[in-house]
């Protein structure tokens, strides 16, 4: 599980800040380690980075101006998530079984051809529109087996609840 990465392609800073801190928290939350964010954004990066230090994990944004060169210069696979590609349960097994790391492509636009001629798969979660936030989580889920951590190590601590927003903050609480 700890070898997959997103690169979020195609953001938009002015329009997509939001669905790309969705793409980040989704890639977070279900076990990816890093999202390279086409396109500097310091509202996205600074959401994340408070989110981690108050959360825990050990999940970063980097920043990238070609992601035409991090998807070359990648050692290992790349999975292009797209409406267009191959059924995800049709390539599952498939893609688990690669023991090399694994750059998930989400795109905030319309991707440019070069990007189903690089990737190893061209994944579909689905064949109409739908969130690419949406489809990242499902790819993620189906490949930890539907079996993901969801407890990070940080000060604050989320206490499940059937009936109520329950929160503590370890930090402050006394030894």
């Amino acid at each position: 599980m700890d070898f997959y990465n997103v690169l979020r392609m195609g953001h938009r800073p002015e329009r997509d800040k939001r669905v790309t801190t969705h793409v980040a928290l989704t890639s977070r939350a279900f076990g990816a380690k890093k999202m390279y964010l086409h396109r500097s954004d310091s509202r996205v990066i600074e959401t994340i980075n408070n989110v981690v230090s108050k959360f825990g994990g050990d999940f970063t944004v980097e920043t990238t101006t070609n992601p035409k060169k991090t998807i070359k210069e990648w050692d290992g696979k790349i999975m292009h998530l797209t409406m267009f590609g191959l059924p995800i349960d049709d390539k599952l097994v498939e893609i688990k079984n690669v023991k090399e790391p694994i750059l998930v492509v989400v795109g905030a636009e319309k991707v440019p051809p070069w990007v189903f001629e690089y990737s190893d798969f061209n994944i579909a979660i689905g064949s109409q529109p739908h969130s690419e936030v949406s489809a990242l989580a499902i790819a993620l889920s189906k490949l930890n087996e539907d079996s993901y951590n969801q407890n990070f190590e940080g000060p604050i601590q989320v206490i499940p609840s059937g009936e109520r927003r329950n929160m503590v903050d370890i930090s402050k609480s006394e030894d």
